[in-house]
């Protein structure tokens, strides 16, 4: 049985299964993030870092929102900035945070936003 990465890359076509679907059956963060912009290199691996550390209990899908047309998927989420760093949960949101913030901030904004 293959299990699915904690963390990975998702796209305008897929990211109805990736994540609104999904998110039924595991919390969802998207990182809205773009190659130019040095806080989105910031949030990354402090993203990961605490999505690891969460043991499954979330998992993490990377959007760039400058590859193909997954700028619609900003858009239609009114992202304004970036990194934006999205929570699904049960195909909604529950929450949003953007800038690049340090791990404990990640670790609060999950404890106060999971259900």
């Amino acid at each position: 049985m293959m299990t699915k990465p904690l963390v990975f890359d998702t796209a305008l076509d897929n990211f109805e299964s990736d994540v609104l679907q999904a998110s039924y059956t595991i919390p969802m963060l998207v990182d809205f993030w773009a190659d130019w912009c040095p806080p989105c290199v910031i949030i990354a691996p402090l993203l990961e870092q605490v999505v690891n550390e969460q043991a499954g209990g979330i998992r993490l899908a990377k959007l760039e929102v400058d590859a193909g047309e997954n700028m619609k998927l900003a858009g239609r989420y009114q992202v304004r900035g970036f990194p934006t760093i999205i929570l699904f949960q049960n195909g909604e949101e529950q929450g949003r945070f953007s800038g690049a913030k340090p791990a404990s901030f990640i670790e609060s904004f999950l404890t106060e936003h999971l259900r």
